[in-house]
């Protein structure tokens, strides 16, 4: 039986803690903000980290802007990053695209049921897109006047890749449905199976039942590449060439976050009751749901114990 999570509340609890790691990898949601809202002392915190010479990235399930705007959303907080510490799903999507399926960028095409992170991190590769924030797609849907349907589907597309659309509507399904039954090999690509996300104090609907809707009426089975998944961890350990055992994930939900950390053999995991999880769920946790090594109120929290 594993042991208790441990909670960070006192100074010695937390200097122990950051010591075991050199490596932190964040959650943004319901970690580093929510919302539109930086949380109470997370920029204290990373500087804290980069103080000590720590090395940390940001690694999210959300698919729906590309890299470069996280980069402009820590700006607008006033923490300078860089690109290379943010993985998000849509980009781990795109390298499985490109490095698993072996797809040809500048021949080969791909669907995508999603907003712009996704196309924009595949034509970052060289990857022609279809579908995706196309407006003619918020359009409604007719199967005799649709113009995806009517000159036939493209030939050229050899995979659909599938995440959160917040404009989700009949005529992207169908059409995405139609590239699906299309070919047999045609793949379905998930770039994340979160079933909830944090915002505003309520919490939302995620990507995953749009996929699985996908795959629920295509009757293909998903491949994801958000967290909890390996791919996921590869594009980063490849990346950053880590040693995970002195590496701690950092999130909100014990079935995504701390599963990712304990299913790649991370050398630690901290859950922040700042997101969905409550000290409830943390101490009844539903069967098959990992528990994290440590546990905080937020970062800030933690940040306030080592001043």
């Amino acid at each position: 039986m594993p042991n208790p999570p441990t909670k960070i509340n006192t100074n010695e609890i937390a200097q122990n803690f950051l010591n075991k790691f050199d490596t932190f990898l964040f959650d943004c949601d319901g970690v580093i903000w929510s919302g539109n809202r930086l949380l109470p002392n997370v920029k204290e915190f990373l500087e804290k980290l980069r103080h000590l010479g720590k090395q940390f990235m940001f690694i999210t399930n959300k698919s729906t802007i590309p890299r470069k705007q996280f980069v402009e959303v820590f700006k607008s907080f006033d923490i300078e990053i860089s690109i290379d510490q943010v993985i998000n799903s849509a980009y781990s999507s795109a390298m499985y695209v490109r490095d698993v399926l072996k797809l040809q960028p500048g021949k080969d095409k791909v669907w995508v049921f999603g907003e712009c992170g996704i196309p924009e991190e595949l034509n970052l590769m060289g990857f022609k897109t279809l579908g995706g924030v196309d407006p003619r797609l918020n359009e409604p849907f007719d199967a005799a006047t649709s113009p995806f349907l009517v000159d036939g589907l493209d030939e050229d597309v050899r995979a659909v890749v599938a995440g959160f659309d917040s404009k989700i509507n009949y005529h992207k399904l169908a059409v995405t449905l139609q590239y699906l039954l299309k070919d047999k090999e045609i793949p379905l690509v998930g770039a994340d199976a979160d079933r909830v996300f944090p915002e505003r104090g309520r919490v939302l609907p995620g990507a995953g039942p749009m996929v699985e809707s996908l795959a629920f009426q295509s009757g293909k089975v998903p491949t994801y590449c958000g967290k909890p998944t390996m791919n996921m961890l590869n594009v980063i350990v490849s990346s950053k060439h880590l040693d995970k055992s002195r590496c701690c994930m950092v999130g909100d939900i014990m079935e995504v976050d701390i599963a990712f950390g304990k299913n790649g053999n991370l050398g630690g995991t901290l859950l922040v009751l700042s997101g969905v999880e409550t000290e409830k769920s943390l101490q009844e946790p539903k069967e098959g749901i990992p528990t994290p090594d440590f546990y905080a109120e937020n970062l800030g929290a933690i940040y306030n114990l080592l001043k």
